[in-house]
């Protein structure tokens, strides 16, 4: 059974993501959404809020699971017994950082861990969640960004 994880912060969960996050489902017999906890960064949605809107985004796939984490991805993975790690790429750009930090884990992890790159689908090569939440930020409508509740969420957030 091949188990990977698609981790990210996912402030907030955007369609780009839940693209990759279905693609993923049919590809391997158990997709984890693993949601960083990273107390360095200031995310605007808490880790239960971030995780509860994914459980709801990702409900009709029966091979999807939600859950949080902090520290080192390779540890995480160990742990979980998760040998695949899905990342999604944009642009070049992602491709460049993504790159090091495959070859990065892998050198560090003692492990054989492998990444996987999903291109995001075109309709979604533009979309990030830093641009959602600025649009949210100044009263924009995000719902052909997000899925309605998150785009609620977002509008109830920044009232």
């Amino acid at each position: 059974m091949t188990k990977a994880i698609y981790p990210g912060s996912f402030d907030p969960v955007t369609y780009g993501h839940l693209d990759i996050i279905k693609r993923s489902s049919s590809m391997f017999d158990e997709v984890i959404v693993g949601v960083l906890n990273n107390s360095a960064k200031h995310p605007l949605f808490s880790v239960e809020e971030r995780v509860e809107m994914l459980i709801e985004a990702t409900k009709e796939y029966n091979n999807v699971s939600v859950i949080c984490f902090e520290g080192l991805l390779i540890d995480f993975m160990k742990q979980n017994d998760i040998s695949v790690i899905v990342r999604g790429l944009r642009a070049i750009t992602d491709f460049d950082y993504e790159l090091q930090i495959a070859q990065s884990n892998r050198k560090v992890s003692k492990e054989t861990i492998d990444t996987v790159f999903l291109t995001t689908s075109i309709d979604y090569a533009y979309l990030s969640s830093s641009i959602v939440r600025e649009y949210a930020s100044y009263g924009t409508d995000v719902s052909d960004f997000v899925p309605e509740f998150v785009a609620k969420k977002l509008e109830n957030r920044f009232r």
